[in-house]
């Protein structure tokens, strides 16, 4: 082999290379995001929590009025840290299997827990402000599948207490399970709901996810010209963080 021939067979080599790794961050790759996990989320609200404390003297505390340590009575959603989304599987021509993924921030709620149990839950998203990582997907939505344009929130309501056996510290971990009514495309279903939360800096941040099936809420599987098919099921997932009200 020539010196010239073993160069020339170097850069084919590095230029196919290349080729595949190209194609690999423009069509392969999936870089959703991560499903909801209670360290991420407790890391995210702590990271928060010390940007602000780094940028002003004092931080201002809760305008409850209740006791330091007091965590009875009602909480609020802070749409800084928390929101709802989907995650569904969907095969798209000339890309393959992704993972389609799409949050908003735009949710409110409020939890009232009276030192024994959590006796309310209610939380709504604004649908109508899913993004996703794809512009196209989220039009789609308007008038397929979700059709948020008709049916532009999805509420959860807590149908019975959820019993905690002790008052959690901060920095303690807990798991139950909620049972409530999730309305979704203007159907109304009751769902158990498992549900992790975590006390950090004065807040409650609560995460959980579960999947659900299509029909169940009278959804379609969004149609398009690059989609060659789609689940018909995805997962409901949420980040939530509740300050006192």
């Amino acid at each position: 082999m020539t010196r010239r021939t073993a160069v020339a067979g170097g850069s084919a080599a590095l230029m196919l290379v290349l080729a595949l790794f190209a194609a690999w961050w423009l069509f392969i790759r999936d870089d959703s995001p991560p499903p909801v996990s209670l360290e991420d989320a407790v890391s995210s609200v702590a990271g928060a929590t010390s940007t602000a404390a780094g940028t002003t003297e004092e931080l201002a505390a809760p305008s409850s009025g209740r006791a330091d340590g007091d965590v009875r009575g009602a909480w609020a959603v802070d749409p800084e840290g928390s929101f709802v989304g989907y995650r569904v599987q969907e095969e798209l021509a000339r890309v393959g299997a992704t993972t389609a993924v799409g949050r908003t921030s735009d949710v409110a709620g409020r939890l009232e827990f009276d030192g024994n149990a959590i006796m309310a839950v209610e939380v709504t998203a604004d649908l109508t402000t899913l993004t996703s990582d794809e512009s196209r997907r989220d039009r789609a939505l308007r008038e397929q599948a979700l059709e948020t344009d008709q049916f532009p929130q999805a509420t959860f309501v807590l149908a019975q207490p959820v019993a905690l056996d002790a008052v959690p510290a901060d920095g303690e971990q807990i798991a139950v399970t909620a049972v409530g009514d999730l309305t979704l495309h203007g159907v109304t279903r009751r769902i158990e709901l498992p549900l992790q939360g975590h006390m950090t800096d004065g807040a409650v941040v609560v995460v959980g996810s579960t999947e659900l099936m299509f029909a169940d809420y009278d959804m379609e599987p969004p149609r398009a010209q690059l989609v060659l098919s789609v689940d018909d099921r995805g997962t409901l997932e949420f980040q939530l963080v509740f300050r006192p009200a």
